[in-house]
């Protein structure tokens, strides 16, 4: 599976599209240029159970890896996943 990303000024979106048809993303708001706000994660019903709200949150903790990016994860979801995961946590913003 391929997650893809969009970058718009203000906002962005990683997602999967499925048959020319978006069936999982979690966007995102930036904050100036030293931060992101996940604000909401979903998934398809005929996606639940293959981890992709998780592969999307990675996406993003990468994405902001590499871009010296502070996480602030208001989705309840992506909150969640950061924080059982230890290895998610270097980007979230203290």
């Amino acid at each position: 599976m391929n997650i893809q990303q969009r970058s718009g000024e203000t906002k962005g979106e990683f997602y999967l599209e499925k048959d020319g048809e978006v069936k999982a993303k979690m966007t995102y708001s930036k904050l100036g240029n030293t931060q992101i706000i996940i604000d909401h994660t979903e998934v398809s019903d005929e996606l639940r159970g293959e981890n992709i709200g998780k592969k999307l949150v990675e996406s993003g903790v990468e994405y902001a890896r590499q871009n010296n990016l502070k996480v602030i994860p208001l989705c309840a979801f992506a909150r969640a996943t950061i924080e059982r995961d230890e290895s998610l946590q270097d980007v979230l913003r203290r």
